[in-house]
């Protein structure tokens, strides 16, 4: 009876942490799957080695969560590991989880690699996007829209100067003009100076997600010593070290394993989840 107890005590405590972690996951992209980018620092052979270690850190962890990982994209180092990969992990909060990873991971070991036995820092780096759907779609209410009939001017017959044809719309939530006057027919023009509006509203938005991704990029570190979130030493102790909360973790196997939610949690729990994206 009393083990019982002891194992519904413990279920609780671990659904309340759960739920507390994920309220902390308030960003407006947290919800999304996730994109993880992983590229290896210098250091040739053993930091691509490191690279593909991580690619199978975050796959395991994923998995453990039943969280889908695809492979989108995968470099081969030369002699072993990888120079690079980007996965997409499907699942709900997946960006939101991961997102505390990105950061340069710096792993320190004997190199399996030097014939020397010689103790080697390695480096990689972690970045995660949110996933968003390729397809924008632009949503024109008619409140939004303040529409002009005109006389057109310059040549075009004796029917399109002397009658009001010509078309002008402004979307006053941007400010965006645009203007067709060629057809003879209002109706026409009107079709033909919406879909100017779609287009240019379209673009505006590629414009503006690109900006943002522009925008995350330059937060990318260095891929070099000094700019590390989280070192992973095996040799010559074992501890897995995560520097902006200070959590420390002995078991780097575990770790390895794909046991980061402690890591994770300590950085939203300090703050990290405050942290908002525009999509």
């Amino acid at each position: 009876m009393e083990r019982e107890l002891d194992a519904e005590s413990a279920q609780l405590r671990e659904d309340l942490d759960s739920f507390e972690v994920k309220s902390l996951l308030r960003g407006p992209d947290d919800y999304r799957d996730a994109q993880l980018e992983i590229s290896a620092g210098a250091g040739g052979t053993e930091a691509q080695d490191w690279a593909q270690m991580l690619m199978r850190m975050y796959t395991r962890w994923a998995e453990r969560r039943g969280f889908e990982v695809s492979i989108l994209d995968e470099s081969e180092g030369e002699e072993a590991g990888i120079k690079g990969a980007v996965l997409e992990i499907r699942g709900q909060y997946a960006y939101g989880f991961l997102r505390p990873e990105t950061g340069v991971h710096r792993l320190v070991r004997i190199s399996p690699f030097d014939a020397n036995a010689r103790r080697h820092t390695s480096f990689a780096s972690v970045f995660v996007y949110p996933v968003v759907n390729e397809e924008i779609n632009i949503d024109i209410r008619d409140e939004d829209l303040k529409i002009d009939v005109y006389r057109a001017s310059g040549a075009g017959g004796q029917h399109v100067n002397k009658t009001s044809s010509a078309v002008r719309i402004t979307h006053m939530p941007t400010g965006t003009v645009v203007a067709s006057q060629q057809e003879r027919s209002q109706f026409k023009n009107k079709s033909t100076a919406m879909k100017m509006l779609k287009n240019k509203l379209y673009q505006a938005e590629i414009e503006r997600r690109e900006a943002h991704k522009a925008a995350l990029d330059a937060t990318k570190s260095d891929v070099s010593f000094g700019s590390q979130i989280r070192s992973y030493v095996f040799q010559p102790y074992t501890m897995v070290n995560d520097h902006r909360t200070e959590l420390k973790i002995p078991d780097v196997q575990k770790v390895m394993d794909g046991g980061i939610d402690p890591f994770i949690e300590a950085y939203l729990k300090q703050g990290g989840g405050s942290t908002t994206a525009a999509a």
